[in-house]
C-alpha cells in the first residue's frame, strides 16, 4: 500500500512520533501503532506504526517518510514477540536492581547515591509501565480483530497478548517495590533524625542546669550566696550535680519502664 492513498488523519497518526499505541479499523486494512520502551543505557521511546492488508504488512519508515513491505502476518508476530520477549528481560534487571538497593537498606550499607539510584529507576520503570498500559490494550484489540482470520497463528497471538500484559504487570510491580523501598527509606531516616534530635535535647539538658547556675552566679550584683563563702565553689558543684540527677531520672525511669517492657 502507498501512503497517499491513505486518509490524512491516519496518514497524521503514522506520522507522529508521540501518537499513543492504537489499534485502528478500517475497511480492506488495519492500522497497528505501537509505542514501545527501548532500554540501553536509559529507557527510550521508539514508534511502530504497521498497516496490516490481510496476510501482508507494511511499516512506516520514518527516515524516508514512506511505507515499506515488512512481510507476512508471521513475520509481524515474530517481530513484536522478539521485541515484548526482550522487555520482560529487561524490567526483571530493574527487579535485580531494586532488589540490591533494597538489601542496602537492610543491612545498613546505604551509598551516598540511594536517592539518585531510586529516582532513576523510578523515573525509568515509570516510563515502561505508562508504555505498556497502552500497548497491552492496543495488543488485545490486535489479537481480538485478527483471531478472525483462519491464517492467523492463534497461539503466536495469544503468546504475545501474555507477554506485553506481564511486561506491564512487571513495571507495575517494581513501582510498587520502589514505592515500600522509599517509604522504608524514609522511616530509617526519620528515626536516625530522631535520634539526633534526642541526643541534641540530651546534650542541651546538661548543659541546662549548668548554664543556670552561671548566669545566676556570675551576675555583677551584691548580696549573691556563696559569694564569701572558701567552699562556695564546690557547693556550686554540688548544687550543680543535684539539679542534673533530677533533670535526668524522668529520662531514666522512662527509658527503664520501655526496657521492662521490650523484655516481657
Amino acid at each position: 500500500m502507498e501512503l497517499k492513498k491513505l486518509d490524512k488523519y491516519i496518514i497524521e497518526d503514522i506520522e507522529g512520533d508521540e501518537h499513543p499505541s492504537d489499534f485502528i479499523k478500517r475497511d480492506g486494512f488495519n492500522v497497528l501503532i505501537l509505542r514501545l520502551p527501548e532500554v540501553d543505557l536509559e529507557v527510550t521511546i521508539k514508534s511502530y506504526a504497521y498497516i496490516i492488508e490481510g496476510d501482508r504488512v507494511s511499516i512506516y519508515n520514518r527516515e524516508k517518510k514512506s511505507l515499506e513491505d515488512f512481510g507476512s502476518l508471521d513475520d509481524l508476530l515474530d517481530a513484536l514477540n522478539s521485541k515484548i520477549e526482550k522487555l520482560i528481560s529487561d524490567v526483571k534487571r530493574y527487579h535485580i536492581l531494586i532488589d540490591n538497593l533494597e538489601e542496602s537498606i537492610y543491612t545498613d550499607n546505604l551509598s551516598n547515591t540511594f536517592m539518585q539510584e531510586w529516582l532513576s529507576y523510578k523515573k525509568d520503570v515509570s516510563l515502561i509501565n505508562r508504555l505498556m498500559f497502552h500497548a497491552s490494550v492496543t495488543v488485545e484489540q490486535l489479537v481480538l480483530s485478527l483471531k478472525k482470520e483462519s491464517s492467523v497463528n492463534i497461539h503466536a497471538l495469544e503468546d504475545i497478548k501474555e507477554e506485553t500484559k506481564r511486561v506491564y504487570d512487571l513495571s507495575k510491580s517494581a513501582l510498587e517495590k520502589l514505592d515500600n523501598l522509599y517509604s522504608f527509606y524514609s522511616a530509617k531516616v526519620d528515626e536516625k533524625m530522631n535520634k539526633n534530635v534526642y541526643y541534641l535535647t540530651l546534650l542541651s539538658g546538661i548543659f541546662l542546669p549548668l548554664t543556670l547556675l552561671t548566669g545566676f552566679f556570675g551576675m555583677n550584683t551584691g548580696g549573691l550566696p556563696l559569694a564569701n563563702d572558701p567552699m562556695g565553689t564546690w557547693k556550686v558543684v554540688a548544687i550543680s550535680l543535684v539539679l542534673e540527677v533530677i533533670f535526668f531520672l524522668p529520662f531514666i525511669l522512662q527509658n527503664f519502664k520501655k526496657i521492662e517492657k521490650f523484655k516481657r
